[in-house]
């Protein structure tokens, strides 16, 4: 990042960002080294209490479409720290968990900087996300963008879980039918009244986690997806 370039990262919103490995060398050509990122990914995700609406790993690099971390989150700034938690921790955390598992004998695994770019509006946002997901076959490396195993391009066109969970409105309904099948099974269960207290047993009632939401930047975008493939064999992707 240039000298007096500021970064906007408790602005609460989306982020897209990108790093490359060290000198552009590709590092991730294995699927092992993917699935390390992916794993890493993920748990960042849980830690920082992120969202994550869309990544791909290319050999050389990374591109990421994902939320600041939850202020409510599971992590907490450590002892003698003030401030809440930034962006910049999550990637920090995620860069250092891939690089102690792939760097080897090397001396670095990643560059130091890495790009931000604040969205700002819907189209921004589906402007990244089909870019991320085109990537890979700008890059030559696959035909489709669902031929390309390690991004998120799959579960927006079938739903599917990978190993990184993926907020879209695929997920929102599967929690959705989450807790209606919770209220259904413990709804019903009874509990017996303590002991010395009179009255009827009463009615067990689950209640769901707290910050549950359907992001509304990338609904429409769920329903699309399906033709990017299509125009991606057939024109080049942007």
């Amino acid at each position: 990042m240039p000298w007096g370039l500021q970064r906007f990262q408790q602005s609460r919103q989306t982020h897209f960002v990108t790093f490359a490995c060290y000198h552009r060398h590709p590092s991730f050509t294995t699927d092992a080294a993917k699935q390390i990122f992916e794993n890493a990914l993920e748990r960042v995700r849980r830690r920082f209490g992120l969202y994550v609406y869309g990544y791909v790993v290319m050999p050389e690099h990374v591109h990421l479409l994902l939320s600041e971390p939850d202020p409510g989150g599971p992590l907490k700034p450590s002892f003698g720290l003030s401030g809440a938690l930034t962006l910049a921790d999550a990637v920090k955390s995620l860069k250092q968990g891939v690089s102690r598992r792939l760097i080897g004998e090397a001396t670095h695994f990643w560059q130091k900087r890495y790009y931000d770019f604040n969205i700002r509006n819907h189209s921004q946002f589906v402007e990244k996300l089909r870019y991320i997901h085109r990537n890979p076959v700008k890059g030559g490396l696959c035909e489709r963008p669902e031929d390309w195993e390690w991004s998120s391009f799959r579960h927006y066109a079938t739903g599917c879980a990978g190993r990184v969970e993926i907020e879209s409105e695929w997920t929102a309904r599967a929690r959705e039918r989450g807790h209606r099948n919770a209220l259904s099974t413990l709804g019903t269960a009874r509990l017996k009244p303590k002991e010395g207290l009179n009255g009827p047993p009463r009615r067990f009632f689950f209640v769901p986690r707290s910050g549950w939401r359907v992001p509304q930047t990338n609904s429409s975008y769920t329903v699309e997806t399906t033709n990017v493939a299509r125009q991606s064999s057939t024109g080049s992707p942007r």
